[in-house]
C-alpha cells in the first residue's frame, strides 16, 4: 500500500516536469527508489550505494529473490537498464515492484546511481 502511494507520488512529480528539462537522475531516485533503497540495507531493498559495477545480488545482508541470485556478472549501465525498465523479467520472482518507463528518466538514475560510492 505504501509502495503503491509512493509511486503514484512519484508519478505525479514526473509529469509535472517540464518537457524540455532533462531529467534530474537525483530527483527521480528520491521520488522512485528511496522510499525503499535507503543507505543501509533493509529488509525491505538492499542499499543502492556503490551499485553501479557491484555483482549482482552481493549484498550479503539483504535476501535476494531467487532469480535475482541466479544472474551472474556485476551491475553494468546495460544490466541497470534491463533491470528498471521490467524487474520480474530480468529476474523472474524479483522482489522489486516498480518499474521506470521512460528510457531517459532510467539513463538519468542510472547515473546518479553512478555518483553513489
Amino acid at each position: 500500500m505504501i509502495r503503491a502511494a509512493s509511486a503514484a507520488l512519484a508519478l505525479a512529480a514526473l509529469a509535472a516536469q517540464p518537457a524540455s528539462a532533462a531529467p534530474d537522475g537525483g530527483r527521480l531516485f528520491m521520488l522512485t527508489c528511496k522510499g525503499c533503497h535507503q543507505p543501509k540495507t533493509s529488509v525491505m531493498a538492499p542499499s543502492l550505494q556503490g551499485v553501479a559495477g557491484r555483482q549482482i545480488a552481493a549484498d550479503p545482508v539483504f535476501k535476494y529473490s531467487a532469480g535475482l541470485k541466479a544472474k551472474k556478472g556485476t551491475w553494468t549501465d546495460a544490466n541497470l537498464d534491463a533491470y528498471l525498465t521490467a524487474p520480474a523479467v530480468f529476474a523472474p520472482g524479483s522482489l522489486m515492484p516498480m518499474s521506470v518507463a521512460s528510457a531517459e528518466n532510467r539513463a538519468a538514475i542510472i547515473a546518479f546511481l553512478k555518483t553513489q560510492k
